[in-house]
């Protein structure tokens, strides 16, 4: 029986680095998710960092250097009030990535065990479900952002809230399919036999084999997240003035664009934009890495 065991031992270490090899192989050829969890983890410790690589404070004032330009000292101009831009710009980073994040994981943590326990248990509840998600889904996701986060205080709790509830009906959805989809597959139909419950089936069994499509889509989240809260901050909505957010600075610096201030909207809308595309470019990836039938 030792014999057995130790043979067993080693045959699960040699399937272990085998699939490690594999993973590292898979991941060097894929230059998607590369650039992208470069660009993000860049942002991410531009974020951590901030009081430390951030020149001047978020708010300090230098009213004699109203409306510079770009120069070494203040490598990304200033604004109004001779606040440096560059400064304000990794300041924001924190709480949009936080936001972006935050709604993100929010979003998931609900939306997935839902979908999963509907997706398998099913039922007149389940029809119930569904036509309530299409009311939810009917009204276009920014306007109805909008509106709630209108009806509430500012705050980035508040459009955390707002943006994870509009996303979580599409964690549900696609949860929910892939579980109808392989409830009744041999794996599935194994558990059973051997005695586990309903519920185990449900979560130990199907939920880790029906995860790809809401892990692709949770990063395509953070990106959409990025884009409604800076939109919302562009309108006013949410974020109070003042606050280093990526998309309230860009709607500071508008007015001065056409009066050729270009650097006061360019430099957070460059950042918000790299964000973004790392978001998509980590999802692009994932999905490559995560479905057999793309790899070659």
């Amino acid at each position: 029986m030792a014999v057995r065991a130790s043979q067993a031992d080693a045959l699960d270490s040699r399937s272990l680095g085998a699939r490690l090899r594999l993973w590292r192989h898979l991941v060097s050829k894929n230059y998607a998710l590369q650039i992208g969890a470069l660009i993000l983890l860049a942002l991410a410790a531009m974020a951590l960092l901030a009081p430390l690589i951030a020149p001047y404070g978020p708010r300090e004032l230098e009213p004699s250097n109203s409306f510079q330009s770009p120069t070494w000292s203040h490598p990304f101009g200033t604004d109004r009030l001779g606040v440096d831009i560059l400064s304000r710009t990794i300041y924001a980073a924190r709480l949009d990535l936080q936001i972006a994040i935050g709604a993100t994981a929010l979003g998931a943590l609900i939306g997935v065990p839902i979908g999963t326990f509907f997706g398998y248990f099913g039922g007149r509840w389940d029809d119930f479900l569904m036509r309530l998600l299409e009311v939810i889904q009917s009204f276009p996701p920014l306007v109805l952002a909008m509106a709630i986060v209108a009806a509430f205080t500012q705050g980035s709790t508040v459009i955390i809230l707002v943006i994870a509830f509009i996303s979580i009906p599409y964690y549900i959805r696609l949860v929910r399919s892939e579980v109808l989809t392989k409830r009744n597959w041999p794996f599935a139909e194994a558990a059973e036999a051997v005695g586990n419950s309903r519920v185990r089936i449900a979560f130990a069994h199907l939920l880790p084999n029906s995860l790809t499509p809401a892990l692709v889509y949770m990063s395509l989240n953070a990106g959409y997240a990025l884009i409604v809260a800076a939109t919302l901050g562009f309108l006013g909505l949410g974020i109070g003035p003042g606050e280093a957010e990526w998309g309230l600075m860009v709607k500071d610096g508008s007015a001065g664009v056409i009066r050729g201030q270009w650097w006061l909207s360019f430099f957070p809308g460059l950042f918000m934009a790299l964000a973004v595309g790392s978001f998509y470019l980590l999802g692009d990836g994932l999905r490559d890495l995560l479905d057999p039938s793309l790899r070659i």
